[in-house]
């Protein structure tokens, strides 16, 4: 079975800026105290059910975060999110944009869904990402 055949949503190229922010606290290795943390990163593509965002610390699995996704012509959607798979990039050669992490989206308005969905789908303005 291909990839396209195990997704749920149609997925596409996108290049979009992303906020991600931890809503549960991690705790530093070195000083056992809880930290949380917020990134501005890109994604590299997108679906009605989640995104592939670039990023060099991936954050844990399981973890959930909150997104702020800046859709093309100022609109932004926001939504909780669940880190559903994470990517390090270790070996000699490796593409930088190799890195990263899959999220899912776990909680949005409805209507933010329809926009993001209607977006994916071609609708108003998705050429201009």
């Amino acid at each position: 079975m291909d990839e396209s055949e195990r997704r749920r949503h149609e997925r596409i190229p996108a290049c979009l800026p992303v906020r991600i922010s931890t809503i549960d606290p991690e705790t530093d290795p070195w000083t056992g105290k809880p930290f949380f943390r917020s990134s501005r990163e890109w994604s590299t593509n997108i679906s009605r059910g989640g995104l592939f965002v670039r990023t060099q610390e991936p954050i844990l699995p399981g973890q959930r975060v909150l997104l702020e996704l800046a859709l093309p012509g100022g609109r932004a959607i926001e939504a909780v999110g669940r880190v559903a798979w994470a990517r390090r990039v270790m070996r000699v050669g490796a593409e930088e944009d190799d890195a990263g992490i899959g999220l899912q989206f776990v909680g949005t308005t409805a209507e933010e869904m329809d926009e993001l969905e209607t977006w994916v789908r071609g609708g108003e303005d998705r050429a201009a990402a």
